[in-house]
């Protein structure tokens, strides 16, 4: 028997990946700031690549977020 569809804290797992990935993209710029000068152009280019990802990955959890709030709206 499956288990039952418990959503009722995806909203707080969400919001933890949320401020996880914003630290993780203070922590590469700050990296970049110190360390940038130093740096292979192609490694200093594939860090500034990963944070635009992660900028990205933060719309889609916030998109998310707004779907189970009108989830937990509606049940």
């Amino acid at each position: 028997m499956p288990k039952p569809d418990d959503r009722s804290d995806n909203v707080e797992h969400i919001a933890d990946a949320i401020q996880n990935t914003m630290a993780n993209i203070r922590e590469t710029r700050d990296f970049l700031k110190a360390h940038g000068e130093e740096m292979r152009p192609e490694d200093k280019a594939a860090l500034e690549a990963k944070n635009e990802r992660r900028e990205a990955a933060i719309e889609g959890f916030r998109e998310e977020i707004k779907d189970e709030a009108a989830y937990q709206q509606r049940t």
